[in-house]
């Protein structure tokens, strides 16, 4: 009887243990998502990859529909050529026109969307979209973009719900492009860059001019020192050859 509720004991205790072991090695599923190639700044340009992976074994990724945020229009968005893909590029009339460079922009891209001209992201695989994006808002930490993946088999996963701070992520959530704080004019760095440089290059003038002054020290005292042994030399043979002379006479 003991050796039963032991025996149980030990069972239940492995069935634990193999359920948690197993629920820490599932892996979390991949989402779409969006990255900065670099910095994105508040008020700058940015290129940014949004990320695909295929999460069917059955079906391939064939078509991405990427929403930009309408509460914060971009003036420019240019995609970059994917090969083996198709892009269409949709543009709405704003209710607020934008005003960029000091002109007034009536329209903007709401939607950019890319097709496969093949295959598409097979099982096993993973594909990024770039775009060019500009300028970017200066009021807002984030940038929300609504994406829309669709498969070979013809299901559709809506990636739209939009993270909340201080909440667990959503089970589909909207790519989200986070913002970094707005930099200085990089004319003034490229110039104080400049200056240094002139700096540095005055530095090294001076560095190799004294170099040249040590190397011409060195050659003149090398110099003197040669002469000086040719003429003690001399002076050595001349004594000998006189003192060979009286020792004759």
């Amino acid at each position: 009887m003991q050796i039963s509720r032991t025996a149980s004991r030990v069972t239940a205790a492995v069935a634990v243990a193999g359920a948690t072991v197993l629920a820490v090695s599932v892996p979390a599923f991949a989402h779409v998502s969006v990255q900065p190639e670099g910095v994105a700044a508040k008020g700058g340009y940015a290129t940014v990859d949004f990320k695909v992976p295929n999460e069917r074994d059955n079906a391939s990724t064939t078509k991405l529909e990427v929403n930009l945020p309408a509460d914060h229009p971009l003036a420019s968005v240019m995609p970059q050529p994917v090969p083996g893909w198709s892009v269409k590029v949709t543009k709405s009339k704003l209710d607020k026109p934008l005003t960029v460079h000091g002109e007034k922009i009536g329209e903007a891209v709401t939607k950019v969307t890319w097709t496969a001209d093949g295959k598409g992201i097979e099982p096993g695989y993973f594909q990024k979209f770039p775009l060019s994006l500009g300028a970017l808002p200066e009021d807002t930490d984030q940038l929300v973009f609504k994406a829309i993946q669709t498969y070979s088999n013809k299901e559709v996963v809506r990636w739209i719900e939009v993270p909340q701070e201080g909440q667990d992520e959503p089970e589909n959530p909207a790519p989200t492009l986070a913002l970094s704080a707005a930099t200085d004019d990089h004319h003034g760095t490229a110039a104080a860059a400049g200056d240094d440089d002139a700096k540095g290059g005055d530095q090294d003038d001076a560095h190799e001019e004294a170099a040249a002054d040590s190397d011409g020290g060195t050659d003149t005292t090398a110099r003197v020192l040669g002469i000086a042994g040719i003429v003690i030399g001399v002076a050595g043979v001349a004594y000998g050859v006189l003192a060979g002379r009286r020792r004759t006479a």
